[in-house]
């Protein structure tokens, strides 16, 4: 076989490095060789400082905690920059928190010690890269991917500065707008919303006291989620205009703009942190492999952060593969074959349906609750309503934003 590596993962962001990091886990890849390509590689999260907390932060599920404890990358991250939250609180634009038009999530309903973590990005990032696992078992290549190329036992990634890297398999982790998916010749779905996040992180009067808050506005839904040292990080959804403003206004006008969305649930706000703005967009890939090429997290699937389910999802991916190529290893698959698309197809087919549900799931609250017409409106509040009165139908939406209901992968369901 003309390769390199037996596994190359293209893009060293959270998703790529976990499949990495299971892969150097697993003992069935014992003896395989696995590589990572990524053109800026994270470096130590500076030291513990006060307001030191990085604006990109990602809603932790327990699935995600599974599946990093198992490569040693969960216990690496410091206890002062991981927010555990009991409860989750929604509300529509017209109703109060608890009350009509509600619904609260808590973990005492859930049989779960809380309901998931809040975690800045970076320290996620540089857990799995630090864990004994990536350091000992992944070579990390440094460089920007220019093409690819495929041949019946074996695909080639050409980087820009001529090197080529030969793989039995190439996982492509590079983003949603990834180029290792467009070289390989996979289409997308997907629409662009007419939305912007808009990100930072304040103070406020009143204690978070553990929870996340979501209020639905019409313009999108605006969320603070609790950070470890008292603040919240916001995620607002609303217009492209909006979130300019939103960025470049003075602080006392956006802090009393983000106190007036959250309708004074938790008083008063102060803007604590620096302020930016991504636009949103909904992605999934029509087929999520071909021979010797395989997609996972953001470059097979963009979903609308109004649930926090984005790195869970891809989290979710990286698990379903290893354990599906782990599965043929075992029974006799040949490392040389690893690629060979009868495999990959097992994950495509376990993965795309799951993920499908979820971004159908979330694109479709997102449009329900951007309606202003009056009769949705009530639909939507008398619906909030029922579902609170439900502990059945709570515990069922729990678990899947949990990522422990559906067709979880045997790590995640081995914790049950």
């Amino acid at each position: 076989m003309k390769t390199g590596f037996h596994l190359l993962v293209i893009g060293g962001g959270m998703v790529g490095a976990c499949v990495a990091a299971l892969a150097a886990t697993n003992r069935h890849f014992a003896d395989l060789r696995i590589a990572v390509l990524e053109a800026k590689p994270p470096t130590l999260p500076p030291p513990d400082a006060v307001d030191d907390v990085d604006l990109r932060v990602s809603a932790i599920s327990r699935a995600s905690e599974r599946i990093l404890s198992e490569i040693g990358a969960w216990q690496l991250l410091p206890s002062q920059h991981v927010c555990a939250y009991d409860d989750m609180s929604v509300w529509d634009a017209v109703g109060k928190p608890r009350g009509p038009g509600s619904i609260h999530f808590s973990a005492s309903e859930s049989g779960e010690p809380n309901l998931g973590y809040i975690v800045e990005n970076r320290r996620v990032l540089w857990s799995i890269y630090d864990c004994a696992a990536f350091r000992n078992r992944v070579t990390l290549l440094r460089g920007e991917l220019s093409g690819l190329e495929f041949e019946d036992d074996h695909a080639t990634a050409i980087l820009s500065d001529g090197r080529r890297i030969d793989a039995a398999l190439i996982v492509g982790s590079d983003g949603s707008a990834s180029l290792s998916r467009k070289l390989a010749g996979i289409e997308t779905r997907g629409w662009e919303y007419d939305q912007f996040a808009f990100v930072t992180h304040v103070r406020t009067e009143h204690p978070h006291a553990r929870t996340a808050w979501q209020r639905f506005l019409p313009d999108g839904p605006i969320a603070f989620l609790p950070l470890a040292d008292g603040r919240s990080s916001i995620v607002w959804t609303t217009t492209p205009e909006h979130a300019e403003r939103l960025v470049s206004d003075a602080p006392k006008q956006v802090a009393k703009e983000l106190s007036l969305a959250l309708d004074g649930t938790l008083g008063q706000v102060e803007l604590a942190g620096p302020r930016g703005r991504f636009p949103l967009r909904l992605t999934h890939a029509k087929d999520y492999c071909r021979e010797r090429f395989v997609l996972v997290g953001d470059a097979a699937h963009a979903i609308h952060p109004l649930a926090g389910q984005g790195v869970n999802l891809g989290f979710l991916d990286s698990a379903a593969l290893i354990e599906v190529l782990a599965e043929e290893l075992d029974a006799g698959l040949p490392a040389a074959a690893l690629g060979e698309r009868r495999v990959l197809r097992r994950y495509e087919r376990w993965r795309k349906s799951e993920n499908a549900v979820a971004l159908g799931l979330v694109d479709g609250l997102n449009k329900l609750f951007g309606s202003r017409t009056e009769t949705l409106g009530w639909a939507r509040r008398t619906g909030l309503s029922a579902l609170d009165g439900s502990l059945f139908a709570k515990r069922f939406l729990m678990g899947r934003a949990l990522g422990i209901r559906g067709a979880a992968p045997a790590l995640v369901r081995a914790h049950r």
